[in-house]
């Protein structure tokens, strides 16, 4: 059972309130001289803080990049310290505005630590992009021995994160943003098992407790054995039931933020087949082109930013569609 931690706020997710600038721009570090500004008509400016995970390497860090480009403050994010640090520094020399931290997302502490400095340090977020995840399968593999590091990082992690960021959503009048980084691979027209499709299409009567019992269902059958006669995906099973249950999770919070009338959307983004270090260089796109994608779907326009949608490369479908 995992727990996933909240930090304290009244309920309605109230909107931290807007410093005049981020403590991470005017105290830590000092921007004032960066190369790349906002272009002229944007929603977002210099003290629009993007929070990306899992991004020291890959299409993590290229998105943190990108961003950055487009003249956000982004806090780059990674699990170990020293490849974080290394990751960020770059593209400080460059003059972007980008600083490091820390986390884990699979660890609860991690999480919980990250969120409070986040709070203190930099006053609040508008945009995160949950990239970490990981997969030990190759190209041509489907083995599930590693499955529980699998959901534990790629769903409860990713469900972990948002859960404890969302009160420090600024909610600005251009919407706040979370891009769940996901896959095809989690589709439902990749689920043989009737039934495991007609709990996931009734989203008027789908719960959270539903996915984590679907996702503690899989991890059972893992353990016994079973998991591969039970309907699941076929390639890259662990991989893909954790980007599944993503899928679900991010629909279904769409609708609870909604519902509360909160200012933050929520979508997921299909990058499809790239060359990275989980694909082990196989792949028809680079990181780089991926990251231009993902930055402008991060960035579209209040008037044109849907929630609930998952964006397969550059097109917007409903998963619970295909």
């Amino acid at each position: 059972m995992y727990k996933y931690p909240r930090l304290p706020a009244p309920d309605g997710l109230p909107p931290v309130s807007h410093p005049p600038r981020s403590p991470l721009v005017s105290s830590s570090m000092d921007y004032s001289s960066t190369k790349e500004s906002p272009p002229a008509g944007a929603w977002w400016s210099r003290e629009t803080v993007a929070v990306v995970t899992g991004a020291n390497r890959g299409i993590g860090h290229a998105l943190a990049a990108r961003l950055a480009e487009h003249g956000l403050t982004v806090v780059l994010t990674a699990r170990d310290g020293a490849r974080g640090e290394a990751a960020a520094a770059p593209l400080r020399a460059r003059g972007l505005a980008v600083a490091f931290r820390r986390l884990d997302v699979s660890d609860a502490a991690s999480v919980a630590e990250f969120a409070a400095w986040l709070r203190d340090a930099v006053g609040g977020l508008d945009i995160l992009v949950n990239n970490a995840a990981v997969s030990f399968n190759e190209i041509d593999t489907n083995s599930v021995e590693h499955a529980e590091t699998v959901l534990r990082t790629n769903f409860h992690g990713a469900k972990m994160l948002t859960e404890a960021l969302l009160p420090l959503f600024r909610q600005s009048p251009a919407t706040s943003r979370i891009l769940n980084i996901s896959s095809q691979l989690g589709l439902l027209n990749k689920v043989s098992d009737s039934s495991l499709k007609a709990l996931l299409l009734d989203e008027e009567t789908l719960t959270e407790a539903a996915i984590d019992a679907m996702v503690s269902r899989f991890l059972a059958q893992v353990k016994d054995g079973t998991w591969g006669a039970q309907g699941w995906p076929k390639v890259w099973t662990d991989y893909s039931v954790s980007k599944l249950a993503l899928n679900a999770y991010s629909r279904l919070l769409a609708r609870r933020l909604q519902a509360r009338g909160a200012r933050v959307s929520v979508n997921c983004f299909c990058p499809g087949f790239t060359r990275t270090d989980m694909t082990r260089g196989w792949g028809k796109r680079t990181a780089e082109e991926v990251a231009d994608v993902g930055a402008r779907l991060a960035l579209l326009p209040p008037g044109e930013l849907p929630t609930g949608a998952f964006f397969k490369w550059c097109t917007p479908q409903l998963y619970s569609k295909l």
